[in-house]
């Protein structure tokens, strides 16, 4: 094809020195052959097109591939890019290849919807980081002392030129120790480089919400022995232990009679949410409800009692499952809990040399108590 090409461009140089020249030579025979030539030269070149597009896609399927194709190469089945691109196409066009489609033994099989873990795991929810925020926290070392005083100075009145008396005033201390809780969750070697981001998101949400329960589960209930001191467990004030027999109205108003004035403000009901439902659902004798839900914004429930703010949990014991003498419910001023952190919640991570288990796990040094319990009154079951 190239001699070709050689032979037209020479052939084409004599006949411009012929016309160039002083010689005599036929017109039309030379404008005949120079049509004849040109049409010539171009199916030449037609073909060499031709040929080189054949060699462009020789060459490209020599090519190295990329990295991403190789991967998508080695996927397999339905998690392969090809059946998911495949799959997505069959959506939108409701076609798909045959060499695509499911093995099945019916003639109108459908597409298999490609096998793609969503990054997330589900897990059952607790009702936990309600109490936490509402107590007052502090970062101090161990061995924290609050002054605490219950004795108040009394002014009296005078004659003109005389003296009252001079008081004395005790004050007492609240001392701070420091207890470990302490969480540790372990994974396999294994499993640890296979994981997925949502497995390691998860184990990390698991534990802040087991340190939070754990928490909010002593500021309740704790014992005040290696823990720190409940709520729940501290001794009422004298006349603010009321013993119920019933869920009814006058139950609420027995309790709001054992509260001192002093602390109406900001003082709460402690109570799981059942035994909420049970006043929710007492009426007035003319068929009002005791109880009030309001339901702002948020959307998210407002629980009040005759007036005052409800914090529902389940740490406690409902009024039909708790024994006689338990309390299932009370009336705090949360506000007069201390939680001390001597040392905050630190997330550590190592590895077991015995088992090689990546170990991830929470520390915290704390400890609290109420250091003022005249808010206190404790609604125990007759």
């Amino acid at each position: 094809m190239e001699k070709r090409f050689a032979e037209i461009t020479a052939r084409k140089a004599e006949i411009k020195a012929l016309l160039e020249g002083e010689g005599q030579i036929d017109l039309n025979a030379i404008e005949t052959e120079l049509e004849a030539l040109g049409a010539e030269e171009a199916e030449l070149r037609k073909k060499a097109e031709i040929v080189h597009k054949i060699n462009e896609k020789e060459v490209g399927t020599k090519e190295i591939k990329k990295p991403e194709e190789e991967m998508r190469k080695m996927e397999k089945g339905f998690e392969s890019m090809e059946y998911r691109q495949a799959f997505m196409d069959y959506v939108k066009t409701g076609r798909m290849g045959e060499e695509l489609r499911a093995v099945t033994t019916t003639a109108d099989a459908g597409a298999v919807i490609p096998t793609v873990v969503m990054d997330r795991i589900v897990e059952k929810m607790e009702n936990v980081g309600h109490i936490l925020p509402l107590v007052t926290r502090t970062n101090y070392a161990s061995g924290l002392a609050i002054p605490v005083s219950s004795v108040k100075p009394v002014a009296t009145w005078v004659a003109e030129g005389a003296t009252s008396t001079v008081q004395s005033k005790a004050v007492g201390s609240v001392v701070f120790a420091a207890y470990k809780l302490r969480c540790a969750v372990g994974i396999t070697l294994e499993l640890e480089t296979m994981s997925i981001a949502a497995f390691e998101t998860a184990i990390v949400n698991n534990i802040a919400e087991a340190m939070t329960k754990a928490l909010e589960a002593a500021i309740l209930l704790g014992t005040g022995t290696g823990q720190p001191k409940g709520i729940l467990t501290e001794t009422a004030p004298a006349g603010q232990s009321v013993d119920v027999t019933a869920i009814n109205y006058e139950a609420l108003i027995d309790a709001e009679s054992a509260l001192p004035a002093a602390y109406e403000t900001e003082s709460v009901y402690l109570m799981t949410k059942k035994t909420f439902m049970a006043f929710v659902g007492m009426v007035d004798t003319d068929g009002q409800p005791i109880a009030r839900v309001n339901y702002g914004i948020g959307g998210a429930p407002e629980r009040v009692l005759l007036g005052r703010k409800v914090i529902i949990n389940d740490y406690m014991t409902s009024f039909d499952a708790a024994a006689t003498g338990d309390v299932f419910a009370a009336i705090f001023r949360l506000e007069d809990y201390v939680l001390n952190a001597a040392y905050n919640v630190t997330l550590k991570q190592y590895e077991d040399n015995l088992t090689e288990d990546i170990v991830r796990k929470a520390i915290m040094l704390a400890d609290g108590k109420a250091v003022d319990t005249n808010s206190l009154v404790l609604l125990k079951k007759a």
